[in-house]
Formats: structure tokens, sequence, C-alpha cells
């Protein structure tokens, strides 16, 4: 009975001596110490797999394709210098070969940047009209709220093959009215790499703003209304309230939301599978797809450059942003 009292004793010891350590620390240390398992899972899901790629991203297979032989940076050199261009599928190239519109649009860093740039811009503007507008009081704004998340809640496959059906150029009906003002190839539509770009981008604006609103809209209610209420009294417009008010509160969410969308407009692929191909548009998702099976490095070296842009990416949010930003 006594040896189970002591055993008993010294648990309830160190378990008194945890309790006592964990409230003498700072309110920032007890902060890191609750983020602890955050850090762990991040770096086995995130950190771990980043690590690999580009440890894959410094081998090269032989000839055979029996074996590995280890490059360094020689799959780096190859991509930026383009003696991997012979690797990617059709006549794509990861760095434009030329200044002129097919050059950069057969460029899958160029389209990439150009898709996430273009679509984010319009997302966010969107969005933010949207959310403008859903906080108002009306009637029914509990059925527009519910529509507005229909497209965002539409898979991918379905997105794609709604937009292939209507841009397709035999059965497509908006591909001859957009083909007359000379937005869109009037033949073989999807197969043209500067129509099929406009297409994904319009398709990709159509599914997303609605996640933009809504992020935007989380901020917008927010927002204390007695705000407003002073901003009449003093005689402020609608515009000078938007102005002073709604935009300077609101623009730390409108950050966290460009960040996550350019994560995700950096990591294209499936609407670009399912309207077209990825030969007619590229992307640097497309390409580390392409190459995984026959050049492994090759591939990882993509996934890399790929990962390190999203990063500068994210850093450059974060400090434009400021503290606000997270």
């Amino acid at each position: 009975m006594s040896t189970e009292t002591g055993r008993e004793s010294r648990r309830s010891g160190a378990l008194v001596s945890v309790m006592r350590w964990m409230e003498n620390l700072s309110d920032t240390q007890y902060a890191y110490l609750l983020l602890v398992p955050v850090f762990v899972l991040l770096g086995i899901v995130a950190l771990y797999p980043l690590l690999r790629t580009f440890e894959l991203s410094l081998f090269a297979l032989s000839a055979d394709f029996s074996s590995t032989t280890f490059v360094g940076a020689g799959n780096y050199v190859e991509l930026f210098t383009g003696e991997k261009n012979r690797y990617l599928p059709g006549g794509t190239t990861f760095l434009p070969e030329g200044v002129g519109t097919s050059a950069l649009l057969n460029s899958a860093l160029v389209v990439t940047i150009i898709f996430a740039v273009v679509s984010v811009l319009f997302e966010t503007l969107i969005g933010l009209g949207q959310a403008l507008i859903l906080d108002q009081d009306f009637y029914g704004r509990r059925w527009i709220r519910a529509a507005i998340i229909i497209p965002w809640a539409v898979p991918i496959v379905i997105q794609g093959m709604i937009f292939f059906l209507m841009f397709n150029s035999n059965v497509g009906f908006l591909t001859p009215p957009l083909a007359d003002l000379g937005l869109l190839a009037p033949t073989n539509t999807l197969n043209d790499t500067a129509s099929a770009t406009f297409i994904i981008i319009v398709a990709d604006i159509w599914k997303t703003s609605a996640f933009m609103a809504l992020l935007i809209l989380a901020g917008l209610q927010s927002i204390d209304r007695g705000l407003y209420d002073v901003a009449k009294v003093a005689g402020a417009t609608k515009w000078q309230q938007f102005k002073l008010i709604t935009f300077p509160l609101i623009l730390p969410t409108i950050g966290v939301a460009v960040l996550f969308r350019s994560v995700q407009a950096m990591r294209v692929y499936g609407i670009i599978d399912t309207v077209s191909s990825c030969t007619v548009v590229p992307s640097l998702s497309c390409m580390v797809v392409a190459t995984f099976t026959t050049r492994e490095g090759t591939s990882a070296a993509i996934a890399f450059v790929t990962a390190a842009i999203i990063g500068i990416v994210v850093m450059g949010l974060i400090v434009w942003q400021g503290e606000d930003a997270i």
C-alpha cells in the first residue's frame, strides 16, 4: 500500500511541478507553448515535403531511367536556361523565349503570373462589391447570400465542363458574340492559347469571387455601426464613410483574402485540365504533373521554384499589410 502511495505521490508531484512551471510563464511564452502542436503538425505536413522536394530536385534520372545521379543545382540551371524545355509537353516553355504574345503565353511561369494577378484582382473587386451589397439590410438578403455561394460550391470538374460547353466553338453559345468582339478565336477556341487563357480566368473569377465576398463580408460585419451614426451626424457622405471608415477597417481582411487567393492561384491546375489542356494553357503545376513520371528531378525543381515564388508572394503581402496581415 505504501509503495502505491509513493508512486502516486511522485506522479502528483511531477504534475504539480509542470502546472507550476506553466503558471510562471508569461503570456507570450504560454501562447507559444500552445502553438507547439501546430508547429509540429506544420513541420510534418508542410516542411518535410518541401525539404524532400528540394532533395529530389538535386538528382536526375539516368538515360535509361534505371538510376539517379546527383547533379546539384544542375536541374535549376537547365530549367532557367531553357535546356529543360524539351521535356515539357507540347511547345510550352518554363521562361518565355521572346517578348511576343505567343512566346509569353507559351511560358508556364508567365501564364501562371498572369492568371494569378488578373484573377485575384477581379475577384477582390467583385467580391468587395458583393460584400458591400450583402452588408445592407434588404428583403431577401438571406436568399441572395445563399445564391452567391453556389458557384463556389460547384466542384472544379463540373465547373470546367460548364465552361467547356459554353465556349466550345461547335456548341458553345458564348463563343460567337465574343468572337465578333475580337475577344476569342472564332474556331478552335479552346485550343487557342490566348482564348483558352481568357476563358479560364473568367471561369476562376466566376467561381471564387464568392469566396472573397464571404471573407470581406465577415470583416464588414465586425465594424461598429456606431461609427456610421457619428459620421452621419457629422454630415459625411456615403463615399466619405466608405473611404474613412469602411475601407481602412476592412483592409486587413482584404489582405488576408488576397493572401489566400494568391497562394491558390499560383497552384492553378484543375480548371486548366478540365476546360482546355496543359499543352494549350501551361502553368507551373501543369509542368510539375507532366514531368513527374519521366523526369522526377525536373518536376521537383519546378515544384520547389513554385513554392519559392509563393513564399515570396506571401512575404510581400505580409510586409505590405504589416502586423494586420496576420
